[in-house]
Protein backbone atom coordinates (compact mmCIF):
# COMPACT_ATOMS: atom_id res chain seq x y z
CA UNK A 1 0.00 0.00 0.00
CA UNK A 2 1.40 3.44 -0.99
CA UNK A 3 -0.11 6.72 0.44
CA UNK A 4 0.52 10.36 -0.13
CA UNK A 5 -1.09 13.13 1.62
CA UNK A 6 -4.55 13.87 0.31
CA UNK A 7 -3.57 15.86 -2.97
CA UNK A 8 -6.13 18.78 -2.27
CA UNK A 9 -4.76 19.15 1.63
CA UNK A 10 -1.22 19.82 0.00
CA UNK A 11 -2.24 22.51 -2.59
CA UNK A 12 -4.47 24.38 -0.06
CA UNK A 13 -1.46 24.25 2.20
CA UNK A 14 1.40 25.11 -0.35
CA UNK A 15 -0.15 27.72 -2.25
CA UNK A 16 -3.50 28.49 -0.27
CA UNK A 17 -4.65 31.74 -2.27
CA UNK A 18 -3.52 30.65 -5.56
CA UNK A 19 -6.11 30.04 -8.63
CA UNK A 20 -7.69 26.68 -8.60
CA UNK A 21 -10.60 26.99 -10.33
CA UNK A 22 -11.50 29.95 -12.68
CA UNK A 23 -15.24 29.93 -14.30
CA UNK A 24 -16.69 33.22 -16.01
CA UNK A 25 -18.68 33.23 -12.89
CA UNK A 26 -16.75 32.48 -9.67
CA UNK A 27 -12.93 31.83 -8.74
CA UNK A 28 -11.56 29.53 -6.21
CA UNK A 29 -8.62 29.22 -4.72
CA UNK A 30 -6.81 25.76 -3.33
CA UNK A 31 -7.96 26.54 0.20
CA UNK A 32 -11.11 28.20 -0.78
CA UNK A 33 -11.98 24.77 -2.88
CA UNK A 34 -10.62 22.66 0.38
CA UNK A 35 -13.30 24.25 2.50
CA UNK A 36 -16.32 24.01 0.08
CA UNK A 37 -15.08 20.18 -0.78
CA UNK A 38 -14.67 19.34 3.12
CA UNK A 39 -18.01 21.05 3.88
CA UNK A 40 -19.87 18.93 1.21
CA UNK A 41 -17.96 15.80 2.25
CA UNK A 42 -19.78 16.58 5.74
CA UNK A 43 -23.06 16.81 3.60
CA UNK A 44 -22.57 13.78 2.25
CA UNK A 45 -21.76 12.35 5.59
CA UNK A 46 -24.79 13.63 7.30
CA UNK A 47 -26.91 12.34 4.39
CA UNK A 48 -25.02 8.77 5.13
CA UNK A 49 -22.62 8.39 2.54
CA UNK A 50 -19.92 5.65 4.06
CA UNK A 51 -16.45 5.14 2.61
CA UNK A 52 -16.33 2.72 -0.28
CA UNK A 53 -19.93 3.12 -1.21
CA UNK A 54 -20.90 3.91 -4.88
CA UNK A 55 -22.17 7.32 -5.29
CA UNK A 56 -23.04 8.82 -8.94
CA UNK A 57 -22.30 12.29 -10.08
CA UNK A 58 -24.61 13.07 -13.40
CA UNK A 59 -23.68 16.94 -13.70
CA UNK A 60 -22.43 19.17 -16.75
CA UNK A 61 -19.01 21.08 -16.21
CA UNK A 62 -19.46 23.14 -12.73
CA UNK A 63 -17.33 23.98 -9.82
CA UNK A 64 -19.65 21.91 -7.68
CA UNK A 65 -18.64 19.04 -9.50
CA UNK A 66 -14.83 19.33 -8.81
CA UNK A 67 -15.90 19.96 -5.01
CA UNK A 68 -18.23 16.69 -4.85
CA UNK A 69 -15.01 14.38 -6.36
CA UNK A 70 -12.81 15.59 -3.71
CA UNK A 71 -15.78 15.31 -0.78
CA UNK A 72 -15.95 12.10 -1.91
CA UNK A 73 -12.36 11.18 -1.84
CA UNK A 74 -12.35 12.22 2.15
CA UNK A 75 -15.06 10.02 2.63
CA UNK A 76 -13.66 7.17 0.45
CA UNK A 77 -16.97 7.09 -1.22
CA UNK A 78 -16.17 5.62 -4.78
CA UNK A 79 -17.54 7.85 -7.57
CA UNK A 80 -19.53 7.09 -10.73
CA UNK A 81 -19.51 9.40 -13.98
CA UNK A 82 -22.89 9.26 -15.74
CA UNK A 83 -23.08 10.72 -19.40
CA UNK A 84 -25.54 13.34 -18.80
CA UNK A 85 -26.36 12.61 -22.28
CA UNK A 86 -27.92 8.88 -22.08
CA UNK A 87 -31.44 8.29 -21.92
CA UNK A 88 -33.33 7.39 -19.01
CA UNK A 89 -33.12 3.64 -19.82
CA UNK A 90 -29.26 4.25 -20.34
CA UNK A 91 -29.42 5.36 -17.00
CA UNK A 92 -30.85 2.93 -15.09
CA UNK A 93 -28.41 0.22 -16.22
CA UNK A 94 -25.37 2.11 -15.02
CA UNK A 95 -27.06 2.86 -11.91
CA UNK A 96 -28.17 -0.79 -11.43
CA UNK A 97 -24.64 -2.27 -12.68
CA UNK A 98 -22.24 0.04 -10.26
CA UNK A 99 -24.78 -0.89 -7.58
CA UNK A 100 -25.11 2.55 -7.30
CA UNK A 101 -26.56 3.92 -3.91
CA UNK A 102 -27.16 7.42 -4.02
CA UNK A 103 -27.47 9.67 -7.24
CA UNK A 104 -26.28 13.51 -7.05
CA UNK A 105 -27.83 16.01 -10.15
CA UNK A 106 -27.25 18.69 -11.34
CA UNK A 107 -30.24 21.38 -11.81
CA UNK A 108 -30.41 20.40 -15.24
CA UNK A 109 -30.77 17.01 -14.70
CA UNK A 110 -32.00 16.35 -11.66
CA UNK A 111 -35.28 15.72 -12.97
CA UNK A 112 -33.50 13.13 -15.64
CA UNK A 113 -32.16 11.18 -13.13
CA UNK A 114 -35.51 11.36 -11.12
CA UNK A 115 -37.26 9.88 -13.67
CA UNK A 116 -34.86 7.06 -14.45
CA UNK A 117 -34.99 5.67 -10.69
CA UNK A 118 -38.84 6.78 -10.85
CA UNK A 119 -38.88 3.50 -12.71
CA UNK A 120 -36.41 1.32 -10.59
CA UNK A 121 -37.52 -0.87 -7.87
CA UNK A 122 -34.28 -0.06 -6.14
CA UNK A 123 -33.84 1.65 -3.11
CA UNK A 124 -31.19 4.41 -4.55
CA UNK A 125 -31.87 8.25 -3.77
CA UNK A 126 -31.12 11.48 -5.72
CA UNK A 127 -30.18 14.66 -4.77
CA UNK A 128 -29.56 18.07 -5.80
CA UNK A 129 -25.79 18.74 -6.27
CA UNK A 130 -26.59 22.37 -5.20
CA UNK A 131 -28.51 21.19 -2.04
CA UNK A 132 -26.14 19.34 -0.26
CA UNK A 133 -26.11 20.09 3.23
CA UNK A 134 -22.69 22.24 4.24
CA UNK A 135 -21.26 20.70 7.38
CA UNK A 136 -18.57 22.44 8.66
CA UNK A 137 -15.21 21.72 11.11
CA UNK A 138 -17.26 19.07 13.50
CA UNK A 139 -16.96 16.75 10.87
CA UNK A 140 -13.22 17.17 9.69
CA UNK A 141 -11.80 14.61 12.18
CA UNK A 142 -13.49 12.19 9.84
CA UNK A 143 -11.88 13.05 6.77
CA UNK A 144 -9.28 11.13 5.36
CA UNK A 145 -6.03 12.68 5.67
CA UNK A 146 -4.16 10.32 3.23
CA UNK A 147 -4.94 8.69 0.11
CA UNK A 148 -3.90 5.40 -0.94
CA UNK A 149 -3.09 4.93 -4.65
CA UNK A 150 -4.38 1.09 -4.32
CA UNK A 151 -8.02 2.43 -3.41
CA UNK A 152 -10.78 2.63 -5.86
CA UNK A 153 -11.53 6.36 -6.42
CA UNK A 154 -13.85 6.51 -10.14
CA UNK A 155 -15.65 4.14 -12.14
CA UNK A 156 -16.45 5.61 -15.74
CA UNK A 157 -18.21 3.37 -18.31
CA UNK A 158 -17.24 2.81 -21.70
CA UNK A 159 -19.00 0.09 -24.21
CA UNK A 160 -17.50 -3.06 -25.03
CA UNK A 161 -17.68 -4.73 -28.79
CA UNK A 162 -20.42 -6.81 -27.22
CA UNK A 163 -22.20 -3.39 -27.28
CA UNK A 164 -22.61 -4.07 -23.18
CA UNK A 165 -21.26 -1.14 -21.35
CA UNK A 166 -18.95 -1.69 -18.52
CA UNK A 167 -17.50 0.15 -16.01
CA UNK A 168 -14.13 1.22 -15.72
CA UNK A 169 -12.67 1.21 -12.43
CA UNK A 170 -9.95 3.68 -11.75
CA UNK A 171 -7.14 3.76 -8.57
CA UNK A 172 -5.96 6.94 -7.40
CA UNK A 173 -2.87 5.72 -8.49
CA UNK A 174 -4.10 5.35 -11.93
CA UNK A 175 -5.32 8.88 -12.21
CA UNK A 176 -2.21 10.09 -10.56
CA UNK A 177 -0.08 8.84 -13.12
CA UNK A 178 -1.55 9.80 -16.04
CA UNK A 179 -1.40 13.72 -14.62
CA UNK A 180 2.61 12.57 -13.98
CA UNK A 181 2.60 11.06 -17.60
CA UNK A 182 1.17 14.43 -19.18
CA UNK A 183 3.67 16.93 -17.47
CA UNK A 184 6.88 14.26 -18.42
CA UNK A 185 5.47 14.32 -21.94
CA UNK A 186 4.59 17.96 -22.06
CA UNK A 187 6.28 19.98 -20.02
CA UNK A 188 5.09 22.04 -16.96
CA UNK A 189 5.63 25.81 -16.76
CA UNK A 190 4.88 27.93 -13.83
CA UNK A 191 2.58 29.70 -15.70
CA UNK A 192 0.36 27.07 -17.03
CA UNK A 193 -3.57 27.52 -16.58
CA UNK A 194 -5.06 24.76 -18.70
CA UNK A 195 -8.94 25.39 -20.13
CA UNK A 196 -11.70 22.42 -19.38
CA UNK A 197 -14.18 22.49 -22.25
CA UNK A 198 -14.94 19.03 -22.69
CA UNK A 199 -17.71 17.06 -20.24
CA UNK A 200 -15.49 16.19 -16.85
CA UNK A 201 -17.80 13.07 -17.27
CA UNK A 202 -15.43 11.82 -19.74
CA UNK A 203 -11.73 10.74 -18.76
CA UNK A 204 -10.37 13.63 -21.11
CA UNK A 205 -12.23 15.63 -18.84
CA UNK A 206 -12.12 14.74 -15.45
CA UNK A 207 -8.25 14.36 -16.18
CA UNK A 208 -7.64 17.92 -15.99
CA UNK A 209 -9.66 18.19 -11.79
CA UNK A 210 -6.59 15.67 -11.54
CA UNK A 211 -4.35 18.06 -12.78
CA UNK A 212 -4.89 20.84 -11.09
CA UNK A 213 -4.58 19.11 -8.20
CA UNK A 214 -1.11 17.02 -8.95
CA UNK A 215 0.61 20.10 -10.26
CA UNK A 216 -1.24 23.10 -8.21
CA UNK A 217 -2.12 24.30 -11.63
CA UNK A 218 -5.37 26.25 -12.20
CA UNK A 219 -7.48 25.64 -14.48
CA UNK A 220 -10.54 27.37 -16.31
CA UNK A 221 -13.59 25.40 -16.69
CA UNK A 222 -16.54 25.94 -19.06
CA UNK A 223 -19.71 24.90 -18.96
CA UNK A 224 -19.30 23.37 -22.64
CA UNK A 225 -17.25 24.00 -25.56
CA UNK A 226 -18.23 27.83 -26.12
CA UNK A 227 -16.37 29.30 -29.65
CA UNK A 228 -16.32 32.94 -28.17
CA UNK A 229 -15.75 31.79 -24.90
CA UNK A 230 -12.87 29.67 -25.63
CA UNK A 231 -11.35 32.57 -27.48
CA UNK A 232 -11.56 34.91 -25.15
CA UNK A 233 -10.17 32.48 -22.54
CA UNK A 234 -7.24 31.69 -24.50
CA UNK A 235 -6.69 35.99 -25.74
CA UNK A 236 -7.65 37.16 -22.08
CA UNK A 237 -7.31 35.15 -19.59
CA UNK A 238 -3.53 33.58 -19.78
CA UNK A 239 -4.67 30.19 -21.01
CA UNK A 240 -1.48 27.71 -21.83
CA UNK A 241 -3.23 24.64 -22.98
CA UNK A 242 -6.52 23.51 -23.75
CA UNK A 243 -8.14 19.69 -24.23
CA UNK A 244 -10.60 19.32 -27.08
CA UNK A 245 -11.21 16.84 -29.96
CA UNK A 246 -11.22 17.47 -33.76
CA UNK A 247 -14.60 18.89 -34.54
CA UNK A 248 -13.78 22.30 -31.91
CA UNK A 249 -10.47 22.62 -33.24
CA UNK A 250 -12.12 22.40 -37.03
CA UNK A 251 -14.39 25.38 -35.12
CA UNK A 252 -11.73 27.28 -33.70
CA UNK A 253 -9.86 27.56 -36.90
CA UNK A 254 -12.99 28.95 -38.23
CA UNK A 255 -12.27 32.73 -37.16
CA UNK A 256 -8.85 33.52 -38.20
CA UNK A 257 -6.33 34.96 -37.46
CA UNK A 258 -6.57 33.35 -34.24
CA UNK A 259 -3.91 36.17 -32.37
CA UNK A 260 -3.35 33.65 -29.86
CA UNK A 261 -0.38 35.25 -27.72
CA UNK A 262 2.75 33.64 -27.84
CA UNK A 263 2.10 32.05 -24.12
CA UNK A 264 -0.21 29.71 -25.45
CA UNK A 265 1.24 26.60 -25.63
CA UNK A 266 -1.28 24.34 -27.37
CA UNK A 267 -3.89 21.82 -28.40
CA UNK A 268 -4.08 18.58 -27.07
CA UNK A 269 -5.91 16.83 -29.09
CA UNK A 270 -7.80 13.59 -28.47
CA UNK A 271 -10.31 11.70 -30.94
CA UNK A 272 -8.67 10.52 -33.80
CA UNK A 273 -5.57 11.51 -36.23
CA UNK A 274 -6.14 15.11 -37.84
CA UNK A 275 -6.28 15.60 -41.07
CA UNK A 276 -3.27 17.15 -43.29
CA UNK A 277 -5.18 20.35 -44.17
CA UNK A 278 -6.19 21.03 -40.91
CA UNK A 279 -2.97 20.47 -38.90
CA UNK A 280 -1.62 22.98 -41.67
CA UNK A 281 -4.23 25.80 -40.66
CA UNK A 282 -3.06 25.04 -37.26
CA UNK A 283 0.64 25.30 -38.33
CA UNK A 284 -0.09 28.85 -40.33
CA UNK A 285 -1.90 30.37 -37.11
CA UNK A 286 0.57 29.18 -34.82
CA UNK A 287 -1.87 26.71 -33.02
CA UNK A 288 0.62 23.57 -31.54
CA UNK A 289 -1.31 20.36 -31.40
CA UNK A 290 -0.40 17.46 -29.83
CA UNK A 291 -2.60 14.71 -31.15
CA UNK A 292 -3.05 11.41 -28.55
CA UNK A 293 -3.75 8.01 -28.25
CA UNK A 294 -5.84 7.07 -25.27
CA UNK A 295 -9.13 5.30 -23.89
CA UNK A 296 -11.25 5.24 -20.70
CA UNK A 297 -9.11 2.09 -19.56
CA UNK A 298 -5.60 3.98 -19.51
CA UNK A 299 -7.29 7.08 -17.87
CA UNK A 300 -6.88 9.40 -20.20
CA UNK A 301 -3.65 9.70 -23.08
CA UNK A 302 -1.11 7.01 -23.28
CA UNK A 303 0.61 8.01 -26.41
CA UNK A 304 0.98 11.92 -27.60
CA UNK A 305 2.85 13.06 -31.06
CA UNK A 306 4.46 16.18 -30.64
CA UNK A 307 3.86 19.21 -32.71
CA UNK A 308 7.55 18.83 -34.67
CA UNK A 309 6.38 15.15 -35.88
CA UNK A 310 3.18 16.26 -37.00
CA UNK A 311 3.85 16.14 -40.80
CA UNK A 312 6.75 13.76 -41.14
CA UNK A 313 4.41 11.47 -38.80
CA UNK A 314 1.32 12.20 -40.67
CA UNK A 315 -1.33 9.95 -39.28
CA UNK A 316 0.40 8.85 -36.67
CA UNK A 317 -0.75 9.30 -32.60
CA UNK A 318 3.08 9.32 -31.31
CA UNK A 319 5.00 7.27 -28.58
CA UNK A 320 4.08 6.10 -25.24
CA UNK A 321 4.37 8.51 -22.10
CA UNK A 322 7.13 8.36 -19.63
CA UNK A 323 5.51 5.85 -17.43
CA UNK A 324 3.31 3.43 -20.11
CA UNK A 325 4.67 0.87 -22.56
CA UNK A 326 3.10 0.05 -25.86
CA UNK A 327 3.71 -2.72 -27.82
CA UNK A 328 1.72 -4.42 -31.11
CA UNK A 329 1.01 -7.98 -30.92
CA UNK A 330 0.03 -10.36 -33.77
CA UNK A 331 -0.64 -14.08 -33.38
CA UNK A 332 0.14 -13.21 -29.90
CA UNK A 333 4.04 -12.17 -30.65
CA UNK A 334 5.57 -8.83 -31.27
CA UNK A 335 4.57 -7.36 -34.75
CA UNK A 336 7.56 -6.51 -36.68
CA UNK A 337 7.45 -2.56 -38.02
CA UNK A 338 5.06 -1.53 -40.30
CA UNK A 339 2.83 -4.80 -39.37
CA UNK A 340 -0.56 -4.41 -38.18
CA UNK A 341 -1.62 -5.91 -34.96
CA UNK A 342 -3.79 -5.23 -31.70
CA UNK A 343 -2.34 -2.56 -29.65
CA UNK A 344 -1.28 -3.79 -26.49
CA UNK A 345 -0.55 -0.91 -23.38
CA UNK A 346 1.08 -1.17 -19.90
CA UNK A 347 1.82 0.80 -17.20
CA UNK A 348 0.61 2.43 -13.72
CA UNK A 349 -1.99 4.98 -15.40
CA UNK A 350 -3.51 1.63 -17.10
CA UNK A 351 -7.33 0.51 -14.99
CA UNK A 352 -6.88 -2.79 -13.05
CA UNK A 353 -10.11 -4.20 -14.78
CA UNK A 354 -13.84 -3.41 -15.01
CA UNK A 355 -16.54 -3.87 -12.08
CA UNK A 356 -18.48 -6.55 -11.54
CA UNK A 357 -15.85 -8.43 -14.50
CA UNK A 358 -13.06 -10.41 -14.54
CA UNK A 359 -9.59 -8.56 -13.52
CA UNK A 360 -7.97 -6.93 -16.57
CA UNK A 361 -4.02 -9.21 -16.74
CA UNK A 362 -1.17 -7.56 -14.49
CA UNK A 363 0.83 -7.38 -17.96
CA UNK A 364 0.26 -5.70 -20.99
CA UNK A 365 -3.69 -4.62 -21.44
CA UNK A 366 -5.11 -5.70 -25.17
CA UNK A 367 -6.89 -2.59 -26.41
CA UNK A 368 -8.86 -4.16 -29.08
CA UNK A 369 -7.84 -1.76 -31.43
CA UNK A 370 -5.40 -2.18 -34.23
CA UNK A 371 -2.53 -0.50 -35.32
CA UNK A 372 1.43 -0.57 -35.79
CA UNK A 373 4.40 0.67 -34.74
CA UNK A 374 6.84 2.32 -37.77
CA UNK A 375 10.28 1.78 -37.45
CA UNK A 376 10.98 4.62 -35.18
CA UNK A 377 8.42 3.43 -32.77
CA UNK A 378 5.78 5.62 -33.48
CA UNK A 379 2.04 4.36 -33.17
CA UNK A 380 -0.32 4.72 -36.12
CA UNK A 381 -4.36 3.21 -35.42
CA UNK A 382 -5.76 1.67 -38.43
CA UNK A 383 -9.38 0.78 -35.87
CA UNK A 384 -10.61 1.57 -33.04
CA UNK A 385 -11.94 -0.91 -30.70
CA UNK A 386 -12.07 -2.88 -33.93
CA UNK A 387 -15.22 -1.52 -35.32
CA UNK A 388 -16.20 1.47 -33.08
CA UNK A 389 -16.51 5.08 -34.53
CA UNK A 390 -15.93 8.56 -32.86
CA UNK A 391 -18.77 10.85 -33.59
CA UNK A 392 -17.56 14.29 -32.54
CA UNK A 393 -15.27 12.86 -29.85
CA UNK A 394 -17.89 10.19 -28.99
CA UNK A 395 -17.11 6.80 -28.69
CA UNK A 396 -20.27 5.15 -30.33
CA UNK A 397 -20.36 1.44 -30.35
CA UNK A 398 -22.13 -0.19 -33.57
CA UNK A 399 -23.20 -3.47 -31.27
CA UNK A 400 -25.08 -1.46 -28.63
CA UNK A 401 -26.91 -0.05 -31.15
CA UNK A 402 -27.73 -3.02 -32.83
CA UNK A 403 -28.66 -3.92 -29.54
CA UNK A 404 -31.86 -1.58 -29.76
CA UNK A 405 -32.38 -1.64 -33.38
CA UNK A 406 -33.32 -5.65 -32.93
CA UNK A 407 -35.81 -4.76 -30.32
CA UNK A 408 -38.01 -2.96 -32.80
CA UNK A 409 -41.15 -5.15 -34.12
CA UNK A 410 -40.87 -5.51 -37.72
CA UNK A 411 -37.03 -5.76 -37.63
CA UNK A 412 -35.01 -8.82 -37.86
CA UNK A 413 -31.87 -7.73 -38.39
CA UNK A 414 -29.75 -4.93 -38.10
CA UNK A 415 -25.50 -3.55 -39.00
CA UNK A 416 -24.34 -0.77 -38.14
CA UNK A 417 -21.12 1.29 -39.30
CA UNK A 418 -19.72 4.90 -39.29
CA UNK A 419 -19.64 6.90 -42.70
CA UNK A 420 -18.17 10.41 -42.94
CA UNK A 421 -19.76 13.87 -41.92
CA UNK A 422 -18.34 16.94 -42.24
CA UNK A 423 -18.52 18.55 -39.05
CA UNK A 424 -19.08 15.24 -36.54
CA UNK A 425 -16.39 13.24 -38.36
CA UNK A 426 -18.28 10.09 -38.40
CA UNK A 427 -21.72 9.27 -37.78
CA UNK A 428 -23.34 5.94 -37.14
CA UNK A 429 -25.93 4.41 -40.57
CA UNK A 430 -28.16 1.59 -40.08
CA UNK A 431 -28.29 -0.97 -42.02
CA UNK A 432 -32.12 -3.32 -41.35
CA UNK A 433 -33.26 -5.92 -42.91
CA UNK A 434 -37.60 -6.51 -42.04
CA UNK A 435 -39.05 -9.06 -40.88
CA UNK A 436 -42.45 -7.52 -43.00
CA UNK A 437 -42.11 -5.25 -45.19
CA UNK A 438 -44.68 -3.24 -44.65
CA UNK A 439 -44.44 -3.59 -40.33
CA UNK A 440 -41.67 -0.72 -40.01
CA UNK A 441 -40.51 2.53 -41.44
CA UNK A 442 -37.33 4.74 -40.67
CA UNK A 443 -39.31 7.70 -38.98
CA UNK A 444 -39.84 4.75 -37.07
CA UNK A 445 -36.80 3.17 -36.06
CA UNK A 446 -35.60 7.10 -35.49
CA UNK A 447 -38.16 8.12 -32.61
CA UNK A 448 -37.54 4.32 -31.24
CA UNK A 449 -33.80 5.00 -30.98
CA UNK A 450 -34.02 8.77 -29.31
CA UNK A 451 -36.08 7.40 -26.83
CA UNK A 452 -33.50 4.41 -26.04
CA UNK A 453 -30.42 5.69 -27.17
CA UNK A 454 -28.15 9.01 -26.75
CA UNK A 455 -28.65 11.62 -29.48
CA UNK A 456 -24.84 10.70 -30.80
CA UNK A 457 -26.06 7.10 -31.06
CA UNK A 458 -28.94 7.64 -32.99
CA UNK A 459 -28.31 6.18 -36.59
CA UNK A 460 -28.02 9.70 -39.00
CA UNK A 461 -29.59 7.60 -42.37
CA UNK A 462 -31.66 3.85 -42.70
CA UNK A 463 -31.13 1.51 -45.00
CA UNK A 464 -33.01 -1.38 -45.42
CA UNK A 465 -31.61 -4.17 -47.62
CA UNK A 466 -32.58 -7.75 -48.30
CA UNK A 467 -29.94 -8.97 -46.50
CA UNK A 468 -26.46 -8.32 -43.93
CA UNK A 469 -22.90 -9.79 -45.04
CA UNK A 470 -21.40 -12.36 -43.25
CA UNK A 471 -18.94 -14.71 -43.06
CA UNK A 472 -18.67 -18.22 -42.35
CA UNK A 473 -19.03 -18.19 -39.27
CA UNK A 474 -22.43 -16.53 -39.79
CA UNK A 475 -20.87 -13.12 -38.05
CA UNK A 476 -21.66 -9.96 -39.31
CA UNK A 477 -19.01 -8.19 -41.22
CA UNK A 478 -19.11 -4.90 -40.70
CA UNK A 479 -16.36 -3.69 -42.95
CA UNK A 480 -18.64 -4.74 -46.27
CA UNK A 481 -21.93 -2.74 -45.12
CA UNK A 482 -20.95 0.21 -46.77
CA UNK A 483 -21.03 -1.74 -49.90
CA UNK A 484 -24.55 -2.49 -50.11
CA UNK A 485 -25.12 1.56 -50.73
CA UNK A 486 -22.02 1.28 -53.68
CA UNK A 487 -23.71 -2.15 -54.89
CA UNK A 488 -27.74 -0.81 -54.70
CA UNK A 489 -29.91 -3.61 -52.82
CA UNK A 490 -30.94 -1.01 -50.45
CA UNK A 491 -34.18 1.20 -49.76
Amino acid sequence: MTEIPHWLDKQAQLHPNAHAIESPDEVLTFRQLQELSQQIAGGLYKLGVQEGDHIAILSGNHINFAAFIHAASYIGAIVVCLNTRLTEKELQFQLRDAKVSQCFADNDNYMKGARALKEMSDAISITNVDEIPRVEKETYEQFKEFIDMDEIFTMMYTSGTTGNPKAVMHTYGNHWFSAVASSLNLGLDTNDKWLACLPLFHVGGFSLLIKNVVYGMPIVLLERFDLHLVHKQIKNNQVTLISIVTVMLQRMLKEKPLNYPSSFRGALLGGGPVPKTLLHEADSENLPVFQSYGLTETSSQIATLSPSDSFRKLGSAGKALGPATLKVFKDGTPAPPNVVGEIHVKGPMVAKGYFGHPSVNDDYFATGDLGYLDEEGFLFVVDRVKDMLISGGENVYPAEIESVLTQIKGVQEAGVTGTAHKEWGEVPIAFIVKSNLDEVTKEQVTAFCQNRLASFKVPHTIHFVSELPRNASNKLVRRKLKDLIDGGGYE
